[in-house]
């Protein structure tokens, strides 16, 4: 089996704090079963796809204790530990699911310090790389202060079980305050070609060293702007997904992926993906559907 190394994976390494991170890392969300909820349909598959990303050179792994819920780190765990040395985990706080598959906010102190020892217990860490406090819904922020949210999250890297916070679904302003109260070392919000209201976060997160990690990178399309998506995909003999993927990477270097899939196949095929050149007039026409 041909081995990639992570030096040659598409947009090589963002240093991300002390954390050199490939730009190309793997999404586990799809792991859990349909609705992100119970256990996957085939657990074999979910451990090689793991294992896949791993061998591919990809050296993070982009989580949460609520996919599943649980489910997705216990398979974290059983596939890759005792983890490679090089391996950096990401993992978020803030939800929690109810019984119906909702993602209700647990967001209070008592509950995100329960979430960050789960996430410890479920993957079998004694600390973890990256904790993101999630702020807004799945796709939008919600206004307000995050101070006492994540104040608490400092405390907890101020004892070690956290090296490093980051946000998830925030505006710039609660970027803003939360570095008062600690270093934010990646920030984590939707953002895409068509979906473009982050372009000046994700130009001052870069200007800062603070990375940028977008999610649906082909969510929120309208029919007119996935007809020009396909147009120049269909142009360039690659899929929408390959385009959307490879035009992030290049909209700025701060830009990290975490493309999500249940099969290995798929993830051979997001990674190469991501490594597709864009010529010049391509990117042109892919930077204006968004505006």
């Amino acid at each position: 089996m041909h081995t990639m190394t992570s030096d040659n994976l598409p947009g090589g390494r963002y240093q991300v704090a002390d954390l050199p991170l490939t730009r190309v890392g793997y999404g586990a969300m799809q792991l859990a079963g349909p609705g992100v909820f119970g256990p996957p349909k085939d657990h074999d598959a979910a451990i090689a796809v793991l294992r896949a990303a791993v061998e591919l050179g990809i050296n993070h792994i982009d989580t949460a204790d609520y996919y599943g819920p649980f489910v997705t780190n216990e398979l974290i765990r059983e596939a890759l530990a005792p983890y490679p040395a090089d391996l950096h985990i990401v993992t978020k706080v803030g939800a929690r699911r109810d019984g119906q598959g909702g993602w209700p906010p647990a967001r209070t102190p008592a509950e995100l310090r329960e979430q960050v020892h789960d996430n410890l217990r479920h993957l079998g860490l004694d600390v973890l790389d990256v904790v993101n406090l999630r702020v807004g819904g799945l796709e939008d922020a919600e206004p307000g202060s995050i101070a006492e949210q994540f104040g608490a999250l400092a405390e907890l890297r101020q004892q070690g079980l956290i090296r490093h916070l980051g946000l998830s679904t925030v505006g710039a302003d609660q970027v803003a305050e939360a570095q008062s109260i600690a270093p934010v070392v990646c920030v984590q919000n939707l953002y895409n070609i068509a979906r473009r209201g982050d372009d000046a976060l994700v130009d001052a997160t870069a200007r800062q060293g603070i990375a940028f990690v977008p999610y649906f990178p082909l969510g929120g399309f309208s029919a007119l702007q996935s007809d020009a998506l396909q147009s120049v995909a269909d142009r360039l003999g690659a899929t929408p997904l390959a385009v959307a993927l490879a035009w992030l990477l290049h909209r700025s270097p701060n830009i990290l992926l975490i493309p999500g899939t249940s099969s290995v196949a798929h993830l051979r095929e997001n990674v190469a993906a991501a490594g597709l050149k864009l010529p010049d007039d391509a990117i042109a026409e892919l930077d204006a559907i968004g505006r």
